[in-house]
């Protein structure tokens, strides 16, 4: 039986399920993603001057 180029596999997650085989194939080639801290990071401009204006609107 031929490839149905659903896509899943293209995709990179460490699982998928193949709708060729019917079954869930876990991926060898999976690659994993570095995560990014995004938001408020201590020592930045931004966070300081959040954080001043935070204090200030509490005092």
């Amino acid at each position: 039986m031929d490839c149905l180029n659903c896509g899943n596999c293209k995709e990179n997650q460490p699982t998928y399920y193949c709708l060729m085989e019917n079954q869930v194939v876990i991926n060898e080639n999976y690659k994993r993603e570095e995560k990014c801290r995004t938001g408020w990071k201590k020592g930045s401009t931004d966070y300081e001057k959040h954080r001043r204006n935070k204090k200030e609107l509490e005092v």
